[in-house]
């Protein structure tokens, strides 16, 4: 069984000043499940240490790239869609990288580096060192955005 560490989030401390978010196996927050921005912010102020700036910066050049963005928070990872077409990635925190699923990862152009037992989904692993390529990953981000995304909710 994964140990839980606990950690105050800023996020969670403007609702309640006893609130904490717990720490799931690799540091993954355990956030409730929740549509829109409100439920994603607070799972990115709950990402331990440099894996934040990971999670912030994802989500700002998915808020500048990608016209009718939804997000929400499910299976305690951000999912972000485009309004009408469904999920085209999650995210999920892991001790050593911070992992982007790319839903059709196998329809992108190039393909994202890390292969998937699901024969759709490709991913893509941020370590500490940050993003090696923010264009292709710009790039990678508006190819999923245009594909038909995951509808299961």
């Amino acid at each position: 069984m994964a140990k839980k560490r606990e950690v105050s989030s800023p996020a969670a401390s403007k609702r309640s000043s006893k609130a904490t978010v717990k720490l799931l196996s690799g540091g993954n927050p355990q956030i409730p499940k929740g549509d829109g921005d409100a439920p994603v912010q607070a799972y990115i102020a709950a990402m331990p240490g440099w894996k934040r700036g990971i999670g912030e910066r994802l989500d700002t050049l998915l808020e500048q790239h990608i016209p009718k963005l939804q997000k929400a928070v499910k299976w305690n990872s951000p999912f972000y869609g485009v309004e009408g077409q469904g999920w085209f990635i999650a995210t999920h925190v892991f001790t050593h990288f911070v992992r982007i699923t790319f839903f059709f990862g196998q329809s992108l152009k190039p393909m994202p580096p890390g292969p998937s037992k699901d024969k759709n989904a490709r991913y893509l692993d941020i370590r500490e060192n940050g993003i090696d390529d923010e264009d292709q990953l710009i790039d990678w981000l508006k190819q999923a955005a245009a594909l038909p995304g995951w509808l299961k909710h």
